[in-house]
């Protein structure tokens, strides 16, 4: 076999199961802490004095809130090199709008939700600005997200399904 990127015979690229992880540096461990737990319904599982280690159940998706005593900047800024956004998975649009009722009942700001050919997201902004997003992706995207797990499609393949069963032929990267 050869790696379709390297084009290095009898090499395999490595695959990852998906996403384990993420690490947040934040100005203030108690406001991200409230905002994580009691809005977006985490677990805090580890208490490291100068971070927090807290789980999703319903996921297992794994957040760290760090605030190290060095730590320097402010908020979040989205146009700074790096992350623009974190974005959460929504099963369907009517998971978005209890979603959306949460935040409102918490006090959090929020976009309406915008329905877009891929799925359906709502945007809103955590403690220190860290621009968030609940996606849910239409029923055509889910189905062609379930094909890419269920077997190894060549990077070619994945462009012709992105252009013909998701509509996007024009956006297309052409890519060797």
């Amino acid at each position: 076999m050869t790696d379709d990127v390297t084009g290095v015979p009898g090499t395999v690229r490595p695959a990852f199961a998906g996403v384990d992880h993420a690490a947040l540096t934040v100005t203030d461990l108690a406001t991200s802490e409230r905002f994580w737990v009691d809005v977006l319904g985490f677990t805090v599982v580890l208490d490291l004095g100068s971070g927090l280690l807290c789980i999703h159940k319903g996921t297992g998706f794994t957040l760290g809130l760090l605030r190290p005593d060095d730590a320097t900047g402010g908020a979040f800024d989205h146009r700074a090199t790096g992350l623009d956004h974190l974005g959460l998975a929504a099963r369907d649009r009517d998971e978005l709008v209890a979603w959306q009722q949460r935040l409102e009942r918490h006090g959090v700001e929020h976009s309406p939700i915008q329905d877009e050919p891929l799925g359906h997201h709502l945007n809103f902004r955590g403690p220190d600005g860290l621009a968030l997003e609940l996606y849910a992706p239409s029923p055509r995207y889910a189905a062609a997200r379930a094909e890419l797990r269920s077997r190894d499609v060549p990077d070619a393949e994945l462009r012709a399904l992105a252009a013909s069963r998701l509509g996007l032929g024009d956006l297309v990267a052409d890519r060797p």
